[in-house]
């Protein structure tokens, strides 16, 4: 089984941004000597807590702090960009590092309609372009735009050289079946909504149009993991708390001094429950159990876990713990 980490780059309460960025170029170096295969950044606007807004600037800090792990997103948000620009930095970025990059896409919107808004200036929503925004992404990277193109002449700079792979973040069929037919990676958002994995994944499988064994299919998952129950069930309620947060617009990483000053209603609870649903918690031995289940459920071997607590210290004995179990 190959693991890789999606970092969110959470910023906790009461740390300052220029902590979180050490802490986090501290992960990216470590998790490349564990063994972790991919080190990819999610996109997150206008949040209090969630600082990677810019997934190809971290991408080119922590692939510079780095040698082999392949370092990507998790994924851009294509539906608020040029196409052109994207191939442009992601050719820039292969040329950087060759091998190393991986071009995670995603049709999210970005946060709220107002939000939306301001990274396009204005423009309007582009949702539904998501499928002729991503055949023009592949047009641009590959040189390959069809004649009839209006922007055919238009050219991807570095022209030279080669492009990274394209994976396309999905929770439906519908996006199963658009990185099947044009033969792309599939990332399955198990930490977002596990509910149709069957239905994507089968989706995936049944429009592929290349050979079988090209199919690239991985999940990402919350994890964490501590030497005892206890202790990861305690690693894991900041992550809990975090996730009932979110609901409510605070993206900040709460203290466990916080979170056990306050009583948590029955509703939150239930919540918290329903949530647990996206994660795995537990022991080395339980999470790569669950994960080994989650492989076999899912007809994959590849995963991306998530990991956001408030105490760097354990996300970074979570990640150790897990990669000392599955012999990165």
């Amino acid at each position: 089984m190959k693991l890789g980490i999606l970092d969110q780059v959470p910023l906790s309460k009461g740390q300052t941004v220029k902590k979180t960025i050490e802490q986090t170029i501290e992960l990216a170096i470590e998790a490349e000597k564990l063994g972790y295969t991919r080190y990819w950044f999610a996109e997150h606007h206008n949040t209090n807590g969630l600082l990677s807004a810019s997934p190809e600037l971290w991408i080119t800090r922590i692939a510079s702090e780095t040698s082999k792990i392949k370092v990507g997103s998790g994924g851009v948000l294509l539906p608020q960009y040029s196409p052109l620009k994207v191939a442009e930095m992601f050719k820039s970025l292969e040329a950087f590092f060759p091998e190393r990059i991986d071009l995670g896409i995603g049709r999210s919107p970005g946060g709220t309609e107002r939000t939306r808004s301001a990274l396009t200036d204005g423009g309007e929503n582009n949702l539904d372009e998501f499928p002729r925004q991503v055949d023009d992404l592949i047009g641009f990277l590959q040189n390959d735009l069809p004649k009839q193109h209006p922007y055919r002449m238009v050219k991807a700079t570095p022209r030279a050289g080669d492009a990274p792979p394209i994976w396309i973040l999905g929770l439906s069929p519908s996006s199963g079946k658009l990185a099947a037919e044009k033969g792309l990676g599939l990332t399955f958002g198990h930490f977002i909504n596990p509910d149709k994995w069957e239905a994507t994944l089968t989706a995936y499988r049944e429009h592929f149009k290349k050979e079988p064994e090209k199919e690239l299919v991985n999940a990402c998952v919350f994890v964490a993991c501590g030497e005892t129950e206890e202790e990861a069930e305690e690693i894991a309620l900041s992550q809990d708390m975090w996730l009932l947060g979110l609901e409510k617009g605070d993206t900040q990483v709460p203290s466990l001094e916080e979170i056990k000053s306050k009583t948590v209603s029955q509703e939150d609870q239930k919540k918290i429950t329903h949530n647990r649903r996206r994660a795995i918690v537990g022991t080395p031995a339980r999470v790569k159990a669950e994960l080994e289940e989650l492989s076999r459920k899912y007809g994959i071997d590849e995963f991306l876990i998530i990991t956001n607590t408030y105490r760097h210290a354990d996300r970074l004995k979570s990640y150790r713990l897990i990669a000392n179990e599955l012999n990165l």
